[in-house]
């Protein structure tokens, strides 16, 4: 292959396969760098893409690369950007000023081994974080710490719902675990409730309701379901705070009377800035936050997706294209 093209899974809309193909190498304009992708994470909104017409607006360019989790190492870099220099290791926080996003629009993402980048998205990786663990945290990590954290204010001494497990779950679990919360969580999967031990949870039930009697202050619902919302309505203590990111369902039948009695709080939460991926990477230096990951190649892509579209997975699908 020339040195002028890289091979990149693209997306050509809604009910088609990613395709390989051969794209041109990316360049730095002015404000931008380029980032040798070395680890590159899949999400479920990858495999939404691909089977929901309703996602389609977030895509007026195709076909595109997807890819919105990355870390990596700056190979080039443009004017404006010598603040940066080749060789740095970066996290690449995914989301533009404008909400664009990197994988998303105009921005190729890290389904192809290198890829343009801002200083929006740009936030230096240390050398004590792998860039596996470093793209895992650029979306599962960041938007679960956003949303336990900053939007949620989880801090020692509070008692903290955790409603589904998963990639965001376990993070914002173990998040809230680390800095010194009595976390419960509410989790289906038999397999994903035995990783309550390594989180450190004072205990997990198949729904949050169980945990009525344990004072929750805090209740982030990961999972979205509708009744997941409905429950920790219904279980958060006065003046509680539930944070929904989860959009496993888009609608929810909730009752408003525990919210008006009990002057509860509804926060949205997503994605999040590049403090908080700053701040997460500090958590993942100290080697106490270790979310389990699967680790695929280039090539595993679309088998990947496909197991996810499947479910069941436990833990993030993280290429690593030095494999």
């Amino acid at each position: 292959m020339s040195e002028n093209m890289m091979k990149a899974w693209r997306f050509h809309g809604t009910g088609k396969p990613l395709t390989f193909e051969d794209v041109p190498v990316p360049h730095a304009g002015p404000n931008e760098v380029v980032v040798q992708v070395k680890a590159a994470g899949l999400c479920h909104s990858d495999v939404s893409a691909l089977d929901d017409p309703g996602w389609m607006p977030l895509f007026p360019r195709l076909p595109m690369t997807l890819g919105h989790e990355n870390a990596g190492v700056i190979i080039e870099v443009g004017q404006g950007m010598e603040h940066w220099k080749v060789g740095d290791r970066v996290g690449l926080s995914p989301v533009m000023p404008d909400n664009d996003a990197i994988g998303y629009g105009k921005w190729d993402g890290g389904f192809a081994p290198q890829l343009r980048a801002t200083e929006a998205n740009l936030v230096k990786l240390p050398d004590d974080v792998s860039f596996t663990y470093g793209a895992m945290a650029t979306d599962a990590g960041l938007t679960a710490y956003h949303a336990m954290v900053t939007t949620g204010g989880a801090a020692k001494g509070n008692k903290v719902g955790v409603i589904g497990l998963g990639g965001l779950g376990y993070i914002g679990a173990r998040v809230a675990v680390l800095l010194g919360a009595e976390v419960y969580a509410a989790e289906i999967n038999p397999e994903t409730k035995k990783l309550a031990g390594e989180i450190g949870l004072a205990d997990v039930a198949d729904s949050i309701t169980a945990f009525k009697d344990k004072g929750l202050e805090i209740i982030v619902d990961y999972a979205g379901f509708g009744t997941t919302t409905a429950e920790a309505i219904e279980t958060l203590v006065e003046f509680g705070i539930l944070v929904q990111v989860g959009m496993g369902r888009l609608e929810a039948t909730i009752n408003t009377y525990p919210i008006i009695i009990n002057q509860l709080s509804i926060r949205g939460s997503k994605s999040g800035t590049k403090e908080d991926l700053a701040a997460l990477y500090e958590l993942m230096r100290s080697g106490q936050l270790n979310p389990p990951m699967n680790i695929i190649t280039h090539a595993d892509i679309p088998a990947a997706l496909d197991h996810l579209r499947k479910g069941g997975v436990i833990g993030r699908y993280i290429v690593d294209y030095d494999k």
